[in-house]
């Protein structure tokens, strides 16, 4: 069995989790404490050199960075797809997707959050703003798309879950901490509710997580 190193709360641990779910893959639990600084440890630093989460052991090799774990998961485990079958559709599904992994995780990312309180003072307000300015200005250009997209029917692209929607539910937790209104968007929201009907969204759920308290 995969064995999974992961933090409940973690957005990049939140994404593979639902597209390990949406693939029907079953994983051995391994949590990993940001709160106590277990990432830092020399015992995860042996697992992962980056000392980030999440990390997937497959047959003793372990693989890092959400994005390429995922990326292999669709290429071992094609069924059910998590891309399209075309070409530009795929290029769409994949910039949805960079769109948040890319432009708006990575700056509001823990590990840089933690820098601007130790570095620069940055009190909780100071942080929420931070993190709403990057959340909203990447779901303003998500909403267009959206709107812009006549084929969609409920989720990110098309009638079934893609790789958009496995990046974007777990922003939209991150922004419901850091107390963003996510009224604006009620096209996202839509997309948000379609998901969360689903099985493989719920088990995935930060909340729902053996480790989550």
């Amino acid at each position: 069995m995969m064995k999974l190193y992961h933090f409940f709360r973690s957005g990049t641990s939140h994404r593979l989790r639902i597209a390990l779910n949406l693939k029907g893959l079953e994983t051995q639990y391994v949590p990993v404490d940001l709160r106590t600084e277990q990432h830092l440890q020399d015992d995860y630093k042996a697992v992962n050199p980056q000392q980030l989460v999440p990390a997937l052991e497959v047959d003793g090799q372990v693989l890092i960075q959400s994005p390429a774990i995922i990326e292999w998961l669709e290429e071992q485990h094609p069924s059910p797809a998590l891309l399209p079958q075309n070409a530009n559709d795929r290029a769409h599904v994949r910039a949805l997707a960079a769109m948040v992994g890319c432009d708006v995780h990575p700056i509001n990312n823990r590990r840089i959050l933690e820098y601007l309180r130790k570095q620069f003072g940055a009190d909780p307000d100071a942080i929420n703003t931070w993190c709403a300015t990057w959340i909203s200005a990447g779901f303003d250009a998500y909403e267009a798309l959206l709107a812009a997209d006549t084929r969609r029917t409920g989720f990110s692209f098309g009638n079934a879950p893609s790789v958009a929607d496995v990046y974007l539910i777990p922003q939209i937790e991150s922004a419901r901490r850091f107390k963003l209104d996510l009224g604006r968007w009620p096209l996202i929201m839509a997309v948000d509710a379609k998901c969360a009907a689903l099985e493989a969204f719920q088990r995935a759920a930060p909340l729902a997580q053996p480790d989550a308290s």
